[in-house]
Order: C-alpha cells, then structure tokens, then sequence
C-alpha cells in the first residue's frame, strides 16, 4: 500500500522542481500542471492530475488524458479533493508545494483543509521561505539551531511549554486573536514542544 505522496497545488511553485525520489504517488491539481510540464517531469512519474480542470487549456489532453481525474465538485477545493484521492489510496503522508503565493485567501483554505485532514495525514507545506505543519500536542524537531520557528494556535491551544527557544513558554495560552507565537527562533539544536488544548501549526524557516 502507498504511504507518501508529493503533491503540487496552485499557489507559487517553487523555483526548482523538488526531488521526485522516495514518493510512493506524485499528482498535482490541474491548476499546477502546467508547472510539472515546464519543468519537463517525466510523464510516467507523475500519477494523477485532479480539479475542474478550469485551469487547464486541454492542449495536452490526448497525452495526458490517462492521468486526468475529474474532480467537479464546486463544494471543496482542488486540494482537498486531490487529498481525499490520496487518502483512498492508502497516503499517510504528503509533501505540499505549492500552499502558498498568490491569492492569499487560497492560503487560508489550504491552511483550513489541512486542519480538516490533521488527523488522517501527516501533511507538510513547503515553500522558498519554510516549511509549515500542525503539530502532535507532544512535538520535537532535530536540526533547527538557528531557524526562525512560529508557532500560530488555530484558532486556539492552553497550557503550552517550549524548550530550545529564544523566547520560551511556560504553561501558556496563545489565541490567534490576542496573542500568537511568531518569530522567535530555536537557541538549541532540539526544540521540544508540548500543549494540552488546542491545534498548533508551526512555521519552520529555511
């Protein structure tokens, strides 16, 4: 069965086409296509491409048509439908790019749609300046001596303790409308979080 995927949905592509190794299932949104084919990914790699297709002008139709699935549900965005896919092929991990850039009201759902399926995949956000996820309520990351880490509740988590930031917390409530967690950064080469309450996304800078 399938475990990981790399997906590329509609926002800003990155700059260079990540590494294609190590993914059970690489599928894009119709949106992101036209990113994959400037990038020339080879077609046998790339195993579905989903939407409306009310981004795609059909100019490849008859060489791709193999991979398209019709997705014209106009009640979920493209990214989740292409996760419910992903989902029913066994996925438990995916690898985003593309989550955020242009319209930024498209960042927002994403950030929504990720929180709908928090608890059914592992998904990470990749973008040039980060890389961004909601978290376990006990957390703890290798590698990141001095990253810019944020931590942003969604909308809301009690009783959260860092250890190896800056600026730590102790036993504290953040609330997106009064108080986040934003720009501090890790002093250790290990940070360790924990809260009781809540759904936490954070933000890892590169």
């Amino acid at each position: 069965m399938s475990e990981k995927a790399l997906l590329f949905i509609n926002g800003t592509p990155p700059e260079n086409l990540p590494k294609t190794e190590g993914y059970d299932i690489i599928a894009c949104t119709d949106g992101a296509f036209h990113y994959l084919k400037d990038k020339n990914l080879p077609l046998e790699k790339l195993d579905f491409i989903s939407g409306d297709f009310d981004s795609h002008t059909g100019s490849d139709e008859n060489i791709y048509h193999e991979k398209f699935i019709f997705t014209p549900d106009q009640n979920f965005t493209d990214f989740q439908k292409a996760l419910d896919i992903l989902k029913n092929k066994g996925i438990k991990k995916v690898d985003v790019y593309g989550g955020s850039g242009g319209e930024q009201d498209h960042f927002l759902g994403n950030l929504h749609v990720a929180f709908l399926f928090r608890e059914l995949i592992e998904i990470i956000f990749y973008d040039e300046l980060s890389q961004y996820y909601f978290i376990p309520k006990e957390f703890e990351i290798n590698s990141v001596e001095g990253k810019m880490i944020s931590l942003v509740p969604f909308p809301k988590v009690e009783n959260l303790i860092t250890d190896g930031l800056n600026w730590e917390l102790r036993n504290e409530e953040l609330d997106i409308t009064t108080r986040i967690g934003t720009r501090n950064f890790a002093k250790k080469d290990v940070v360790k979080i924990s809260y009781k309450v809540g759904d936490l996304l954070i933000f890892i800078g590169k």
